[in-house]
């Protein structure tokens, strides 16, 4: 509540995902990769198999640019994007996890260095030489995806973190481990799908086709340990709820449940492919390579989408809304204010009403929605109707009372005013039911009546309905009428 908020225009959600799922192919191929080509080289060493060691050499230099250039460039661009467009996430979470980000960039230093030394030492150092860099990169690589993993996870399940507040209880959550092994099955994944697409630069039919059997054993056994997790083991460590979600079955969220489907036929159509590559090798040219790759792709950014609208309404689950409010802050928010908290919207919305309501849209609603651009708030209200705008509005309020009821009751009856989370109930359990909720999936309209009417006041000015300084005057009678026909 004391940052400033930043709105692009296709949204922030949007924008954050674009550059994540872009890094997480990235970075999920430069841990296979690793992995693979330490494999690789350490048989072609063995065997002393030139097209082998060929194909390590002819692929260093794309890894050494994927991992430490471009995977290093969009971690940086996501840092940025979540900073602006989440800040009070961010800092909850580099407060919670400073020592397990310090761990990670560590490995990632490590990570570098080797991989620069393996890539400079071709024909200069001794053979088993260059698989100690090798291997001490795939080392440094995966354990950066086992302490980034926990980070991850934690913001969907918490877990025993909520009551404990300690470092481990967070970084091992219910969904940790199931996650691991979905990432590690996919980073085998996309490393035997590109160097499979690599491999078809060798000349020799014969070579040719051992490289492709070879590393389509790397692409089935990726895909069979991503299956082992998704989506039932995932499932199983899921609250309840979340489940559905995951499962494709959550009726009130169509996009998630497309988005389930193209990861299942991603992965589905990836292991089909890699399967007929072991059995077929001389036949997987570069078009059927192409279509794997892209099947990975398809499979792991639809679970990283998957992953991210599994939380809604949070950012992380059952302690902090995805606008940045946390769940404790809802009993005193309604009773104080939502713009008494900051004084950078506080003085903006000393202008006028409508400055104020236009504050309170940026500071509850921005994260999901823009005025114009994606997910337009505009385009949502359709014709500018005052009785609608309150009607709704006065449903927002209904289950921001519903919120605030479940803190006050797992507080003792007051509501909490610090930094602790609600304590009480099942570690990563549900506090509100969702059949109680009108908007389930959306964070609640929390703030007093003049808020909510600064609110309206904006939103019908939004819809193109002008100013109406009267429009948030009877919201209480119209959310009691609406609330009894709409549940």
């Amino acid at each position: 509540m004391d940052y400033p908020t930043w709105a692009p225009g296709i949204g922030g959600g949007v924008l954050i995902g674009i550059i994540s799922i872009v890094h997480v192919l990235v970075s999920h191929f430069a841990v296979g990769g690793g992995i693979v080509m330490a494999v690789v080289e350490t048989l072609a060493v063995r065997r002393r198999d030139a097209s082998l060691r060929a194909l390590a050499r002819r692929s260093s230099t794309m890894l050494i640019l994927i991992s430490t250039v471009f995977g290093a460039i969009s971690g940086v661009g996501i840092w940025f994007s979540i900073g602006l467009v989440a800040p009070a996430a961010t800092s909850a979470l580099i407060h919670n996890f400073a020592w397990g980000w310090a761990i990670e960039w560590t490995f990632f230093l490590l990570e570098v260095a080797t991989a620069l030394a393996w890539a400079a030492t071709w024909d200069r150092v001794r053979p088993r030489t260059q698989l100690l860099f090798i291997w001490l990169y795939a080392f440094a690589a995966f354990m950066s995806l086992v302490v980034i993993q926990g980070i991850l996870a934690f913001m969907l399940t918490p877990g025993r973190w909520l009551e404990t507040h300690r470092f481990w209880d967070g970084l091992f959550n219910p969904s940790y481990l199931p996650g691991l092994v979905l990432r590690t099955g996919a980073c085998l994944l996309l490393a035997g799908a590109y160097l499979a697409l690599a491999a078809q630069r060798e000349k020799n039919a014969q070579a040719r086709g051992r490289l492709v059997r070879l590393l389509a054993v790397f692409q089935v056994v990726g895909a069979l340990v991503a299956l082992v997790s998704f989506p039932w083991w995932q499932r199983a460590a899921l609250p309840g709820g979340l489940e559905a979600i995951f499962s494709g079955a959550a009726s009130t969220l169509y996009g998630m449940n497309r988005t389930v489907s193209l990861a299942r036929a991603g992965l589905a159509a990836a292991l089909a492919i890699s399967l007929f590559a072991v059995f077929m090798p001389r036949w997987h040219r570069w078009p059927t390579a192409v279509v794997t790759l892209l099947a990975a792709f398809a499979f792991l950014g639809g679970y990283e989408r998957v992953r991210e609208g599994a939380r809604k309404p949070f950012v992380i689950r059952d302690w902090m809304f995805s606008n940045g409010i946390r769940v404790d802050q809802v009993p005193r928010l309604n009773e104080r204010g939502i713009l008494t908290t900051s004084g950078w919207a506080s003085r903006a919305a000393a202008v006028g009403n409508l400055e104020a309501g236009e504050q309170v849209f940026r500071i509850q609603c921005s994260c999901c929605h823009t005025r114009d651009g994606y997910n337009s708030i505009r385009t949502r209200l359709g014709a500018a109707d005052p009785d609608r705008i309150a009607g709704l509005i006065g449903l927002m309020r209904a289950d921001a009372e519903v919120w605030a009821a479940a803190v006050a009751s797992r507080t003792g009856g007051a509501p909490a005013s610090g930094g602790t989370p609600p304590s009480g109930g099942t570690p990563g359990g549900k506090i509100v039911d969702r059949d109680r909720l009108t908007y389930p999936y959306m964070p609640p309209l929390v703030g007093t009546e003049e808020d909510t009417a600064a609110l309206a006041e904006f939103l019908l000015h939004a819809a193109g309905g002008g100013l109406a300084s009267n429009v948030g005057r009877d919201l209480a009678p119209m959310a009691a009428a609406e609330n009894g026909c709409g549940r």
